[in-house]
């Protein structure tokens, strides 16, 4: 099975160029905040204070996810949406032999969701894997999930 999130990628270029149109509005509209404080260097800073909050936490939470079980091996990739070829340092990949699948979890927070890999080495110690999963869909979650579940139902027996 293979799925991505890719289409999203146009949203968050439309939420980027929400936030650049609404600093320039608060820029313009700025002489306004006069009349509630006094001191205007307060008012400035807690705008753009608040405006570099939500750009990183949009950068933050923006990522590319890729899952492919096709064939022996299941690749998972996380990488960043915008400018991902320059900024290789945001690319995750993980290649592994679907016997190597011991466990897996989703993570359900507040604004972020995360998939948890749990995959055994060569020398037979566990490794997690972490993976942004928050942009995907609801329904492409279900298919990773069943895709996964399968692959630990199959390895379990297969040890037994």
């Amino acid at each position: 099975m293979r799925t991505d999130n890719g289409k999203v990628k146009q949203i968050i270029i439309s939420v980027y160029f929400i936030l650049i149109v609404l600093a320039i509005v608060l820029a313009t509209v700025f002489s306004a905040f006069k009349d509630l404080t006094t001191n205007a260097t307060l008012t400035f800073l807690v705008i753009f204070l608040v405006f570099v909050a939500l750009f990183f936490a949009v950068y933050l939470i923006a990522r590319y996810f890729e899952y492919d079980s096709d064939g022996v091996k299941v690749v998972v990739t996380n990488k960043g949406l915008l400018l991902p070829d320059k900024f290789s340092f945001r690319t995750h990949e993980i290649e592994f032999e679907k016997s190597d699948l011991k466990a897996f979890k989703f993570n359900n927070y507040v604004i972020y969701k995360s998939l948890a890999l749990y995959l055994k080495t060569a020398s037979g110690h566990t490794i997690k894997e972490q993976f942004n999963i928050t942009l995907v869909n609801r329904k492409k979650r279900k298919y990773v999930r069943q895709s996964l579940s399968k692959m630990v139902k199959n390895n379990s027996e297969n040890k037994g």
